[in-house]
């Protein structure tokens, strides 16, 4: 692909999706992507002071957010951080490596939703193992990506509202609770007994980082964006905040309504919290929408996935087999049924927590291409106006990537490492089998359908 082709804004897709509306994908691709599953697992490492790691997530997902800023409206036409990494580096092994990264931390986040889909939300309505209804909604969630999904806008803004209403609705009635003199607002600056705050606070952000990744996937939506040099970075950073925000308001909520020993119980803590209240909210209300955000996240996680299996394979670097497609449906069958069983292989090894640390340390290492290819990229420049980061917040980035690198658990390097050597052995396969691909063989018409049929 050529120069021109990259930093050009002219494409061949409609650019129908408007500043609210691109702000209601992103919110809604953060929002129910752990929040609703992990308040009870963050209040086991700091007791009360949900809210703190949280915040500090936030502001680190700022950061890297700024150098996608930049690089999207720079290339508004490139296919996200690998692209970013094999224009800045010059590697296609490293840029291979990257889009496999972004490729196991998705498979891996289904895993992980799955099981916060099945706990104690699915149990409000029926009595089922939780291994086996992850299992099965994954199945179901295969069926309908194979069918062939389309995603559009107004179908997230619904799904979005439906998230939001849901973290409104904790926050209002704990808000109720404390006007008639129950709860307890102290818990909220309360670390458990014997914890050391800094070192508590820092394994928790990591696990509250992964509430935030999803905005990265708004890279891929840049063609069919009006004025995305002005419209994009207006619309991640909003979302990235009000998300934050709401995120710092629910745990603040939790930790008053409840002690830290009864969230970190619950596979369904939000839930729990209302029924705290004593309101009289019915359980089966706010189950059904925590139901829909967890759902609504997995199904695009997994749409993603698949349909980025199918470009690498597309590209030469998986096996040709995973690029096989339905004659009728078009959507890519084999590589939706091999991401679906890797993902119902996780849920039956891994936990939520060590799940969600695992997408935190794959993306990292996606984050630290990112905001160093903004610095290289520098000496590019583009024809166009763009959006232009301060140049130390990329430094800040990568520094802040690696301090979570360092919080991370043996048990999660293990993981992390056992699915990048799946993938560099698939990518040995495919070079074995065939030539390696080339982005510039690929005709553009071919990559616009793919990101359409993915929407």
């Amino acid at each position: 692909m050529t120069s021109h082709d990259l930093t050009s804004t002219e494409t061949r897709l409609n650019r129908r999706i408007t500043g609210p509306l691109l702000f209601a994908f992103i919110l809604g691709d953060v929002l129910g992507a752990g929040i609703y599953a992990l308040v009870g697992v963050l209040a086991g490492d700091v007791g009360g002071v949900i809210w703190l790691p949280l915040l500090i997530a936030l502001l680190l997902a700022l950061l890297t957010a700024g150098s996608y800023a930049e690089l999207v409206t720079k290339y508004p036409r490139a296919g996200g951080a690998a692209v970013y990494a094999e224009r800045a580096f010059g590697s296609p092994l490293l840029a291979f490596l990257v889009g496999f990264s972004m490729l196991a931390a998705g498979v891996t986040s289904a895993a992980g939703l799955s099981l916060a889909f099945s706990g104690d939300y699915l149990g409000t309505f029926v009595d089922v193992s939780t291994t086996l209804a992850a299992v099965l909604f994954l199945a179901a969630v295969a069926a309908l990506n194979a069918r062939g999904i389309r995603e559009s806008m107004g179908t997230n803004l619904v799904m979005t509202v439906i998230e939001v209403s849901g973290l409104v609705l904790v926050v209002v009635a704990v808000g109720i609770m404390v006007s008639d003199g129950r709860g307890d607002v102290g818990r909220v600056t309360e670390f458990p007994e014997g914890a050391a705050p800094l070192t508590a606070t820092l394994g928790a952000a990591i696990i509250a980082y992964y509430s935030f990744v999803g905005f990265e996937t708004s890279a891929n939506i840049v063609e069919e964006v009006r004025d995305p040099s002005r419209i994009y970075p207006r619309a991640l950073f909003g979302a990235l905040v009000v998300a934050g925000l709401a995120y710092v308001a629910v745990g603040m909520a939790s930790a008053i309504a409840l002690p830290p020993s009864e969230l970190s119980e619950s596979t369904g803590p939000l839930t729990t919290v209302v029924d705290a209240t004593d309101l009289g909210i019915p359980d089966e209300l706010f189950s059904a929408i925590a139901l829909v955000a967890v759902a609504n996240g997995a199904l695009l996680t997994m749409i993603m996935a698949s349909r980025l299996t199918y470009g690498m394979a597309e590209r030469g670097l998986l096996p040709p087999v995973l690029g096989a497609v339905l004659p009728r449906r078009r959507t890519p069958w084999v590589a939706i049924l091999a991401t679906t069983v890797v993902a119902m292989g996780l849920t039956l090894v891994g936990d939520l927590a060590t799940l969600a640390e695992t997408v935190v340390l794959l993306l990292l290492f996606v984050f630290i291409s990112t905001n160093v290819a903004v610095l290289v990229l520098r000496r590019d420049v583009v024809d166009h106006d763009h959006f232009r980061v301060w140049s130390f917040v990329p430094v800040l980035g990568v520094i802040s990537c690696v301090v979570l690198l360092t919080q991370q658990r043996g048990m999660v390097w293990v993981f992390g490492a056992a699915l990048l050597a799946v993938g560099v052995v698939l990518h040995l396969l495919a070079r074995l089998v065939g030539p390696s691909g080339d982005d510039s063989d690929e005709p553009e018409d071919s990559q616009d359908a793919q990101d359409s049929e993915s929407r």
